[in-house]
């Protein structure tokens, strides 16, 4: 199967003018499956079959009835910290995890504009990150090479486009997680203004900072999107009216000479020489303006007082069960425990400063025109230095929200090995629709249409092992599967089938599960995926009297997992009417 990028516009003005939205939504659930091949951590959820082919029914039935639809039968996909409604939101944190009754006022308007929901994408946990990385259900990667990052927090939403398995995706962005990933998987990737799209529903990283943004494969998809999204929410307390801004001109300020850095990073430096000359031959003029503002303000973000907000929408977890948050989110979190007041308010005095400093570039220029990143990395290389230089990926965007500007991300090349480069308009608040006839105008100097090969390389089968107890994510034997990389495949439960006890004077507690057969119970377990390797060293620290075997799910598939032996049970309580270990565990200090 060929995985060709889809067109918003192409599928709207085809379902519009008679074609079935179920063919196309069958289309692109055969593309997800097939895709699962290459990548099965793009998703957090799939929606099954029967519950998206509704969708694209329903979709023909308004479309028979005469209704004009902006985006009929049109796939997209939601990153899993943005409500469904009746379908789990897990912000990559099972621990965290609820199901919300209503949908985002995002997705409640997308639907209504006739798009068609395939599923919900991974991303970094709780949105903090710029690589794609932070995921106990995998790390999604570049499509054009798997042995670099995506780019995060939007992980999941970019592959999903780049990909074509749907036509665009929402993702969020905070401080550069709707323009990173873009980049690196040659998309376009508005971050609109904030206020402009409703957050209501999403579940907050800073929520003063959040914007919820879109990846598409042109501008016209993305300027689509934009003008279903683009209304004052009343239920949103961030919500705002403001009129679209003006941009007339096409002057464009790129930083000094010493603020290009790239980190070593020659093909980046080469690729953004030859931007800034494609948009010089559009009609624009160059001006170099000091960044020095900028780049101060963003350090706000991470290393400031904003970090408390990231603390505060997490805190209840954090302070309750700390071990279900990813290592490296919980390093960033725990630090903004320790901001005072005087910090904060420090830090507000400090950004109007930054922001009477940056509002001076507009009398130099009428949007600014930067590097989206200075460089990529590779996985590996990530995972060795994972806070330093997920920083420098966010040089040139962690300040856009702090500074109340919009932005947006196009492609600009690519480099030797593959990885797609990029540029970004930033304008003024609401300048979006205007940077978006900005782009236009440039990429007509630069076709998008040569792009390399994915890499379709299958991914390896690993064995899956249901974990019930002291490995469930969060609990203290949890660091057994995530040093070994471990991929959450889903949160699920045993056959009605099984008891579940908690073994005598075990430290840390744990439980016995064991098959009974008629008079069992399903239980709650996570089914994660390792390569053989893994799973190999991990058994062999499987203590007595517990023991790898196998185990039945709810929907009749077996996978390894915990099974006990008959010893186990000496002196055991019976906790099978608690459905879970979790519940356990918490009717302890209850």
């Amino acid at each position: 199967m060929s995985f060709e990028r889809l067109s918003v516009e192409a599928i709207a003005g085809v379902v519009n003018g008679g074609a079935s939205a179920v063919e196309v939504a069958q289309a692109a659930l055969d593309a997800v499956a097939e895709y699962d091949l290459i990548q099965p951590q793009v998703w957090t959820l799939r929606l099954p079959t029967e519950a998206v082919l509704v969708q694209a029914r329903t979709v023909d039935a308004r479309i028979a009835a005469g209704e004009t639809l902006p985006l009929a039968g049109v796939p997209f996909a939601v990153k899993d910290n943005i409500d469904v409604g009746d379908w789990p939101t897990t912000a990559a944190c099972p621990a965290f995890t609820y199901t919300p009754e209503r949908s985002a006022t995002v997705v409640e308007r997308l639907v209504a504009a006739g798009a068609v929901l395939i599923g919900k994408t991974n991303l970094d946990q709780f949105a903090t990150g710029l690589v794609g990385a932070r995921s106990p259900y995998g790390a999604p990667r570049c499509v054009f090479n798997k042995a670099f990052v995506s780019g995060g927090s939007s992980s999941g939403s970019a592959v999903a486009v780049a990909a074509g398995l749907v036509a665009f995706s929402l993702g969020t962005d905070t401080a550069g997680s709707g323009r990173v990933p873009a980049a690196f998987n040659h998309l376009v990737g508005l971050k609109p203004s904030k206020g402009r799209w409703s957050t209501r529903g999403l579940v907050p990283a800073c929520r003063s900072l959040d914007c919820i943004s879109v990846f598409a494969a042109d501008l016209a998809g993305a300027a689509r999107v934009e003008e279903v999204l683009a209304a004052f929410d009343p239920e949103d307390d961030y919500s705002r009216r403001l009129p679209n801004a003006v941009i007339d001109g096409l002057r464009f300020a790129i930083p000094l000479p010493e603020q290009r850095i790239f980190f070593g990073d020659t093909e980046s430096e080469t690729l953004y020489a030859a931007a800034i000359a494609r948009l010089k031959a559009a009609g624009g003029t160059p001006a170099e303006v000091d960044i020095a503002p900028l780049l101060d303000a963003a350090k706000l973000l991470y290393s400031g007082p904003w970090v408390a907000e990231r603390t505060a929408a997490v805190e209840p977890l954090l302070r309750a069960t700390p071990s279900a948050i990813e290592p490296t989110v919980r390093a960033i979190v725990q630090g903004g425990l320790a901001v005072t007041g005087v910090e904060t308010f420090k830090g507000l005095y400090a950004l109007e400063g930054y922001r009477r400093a940056a509002d001076a570039i507009w009398a130099a220029a009428d949007f600014l025109f930067l590097p989206t990143t200075p460089t990529i990395y590779r996985l590996k290389e990530l995972k060795a230095e994972p806070l330093a230089l997920n920083a420098n990926l966010g040089l040139y965007t962690n300040f856009v929200n702090l500074l109340d500007l919009s932005a947006l991300a196009v492609p600009a090349g690519f480099r030797a090995d593959g990885t797609g480069f990029g540029v970004t308009f930033v304008g003024p608040a609401f300048a979006d629709r205007a940077l978006l006839d900005l782009a236009t105008r440039y990429l007509e100097t630069f076709p998008m249409a040569d792009t390399p090969p994915l890499d379709l390389t299958p991914h390896k089968p690993g064995v899956k092992l249901a974990v019930v107890g002291a490995h469930l994510g969060g609990m203290p034997l949890h660091w057994q599967l995530t040093s070994r990389e471990a991929r959450l495949v889903s949160a699920t439960k045993t056959a009605p089938a099984y008891r579940l006890y908690a073994i005598a004077n075990s430290t840390p507690p744990k439980p016995a599960l064991v098959h009974v057969g008629d008079g069992g119970s399903s239980i709650l377990v996570e089914v994660y995926e390792l390569d053989v390797e893994a799973f190999g060293s991990f058994t062999v620290e499987v203590p007595a009297p517990l023991a790898i075997g196998n185990v039945t799910l709810e929907d009749g598939t077996t996978v390894k997992g915990f099974v006990a032996e008959p010893r186990a049970l000496d002196g055991a309580t019976d906790i099978t009417h608690l459905g879970g270990w979790r519940a356990y565990i918490a009717s302890l200090t209850a």
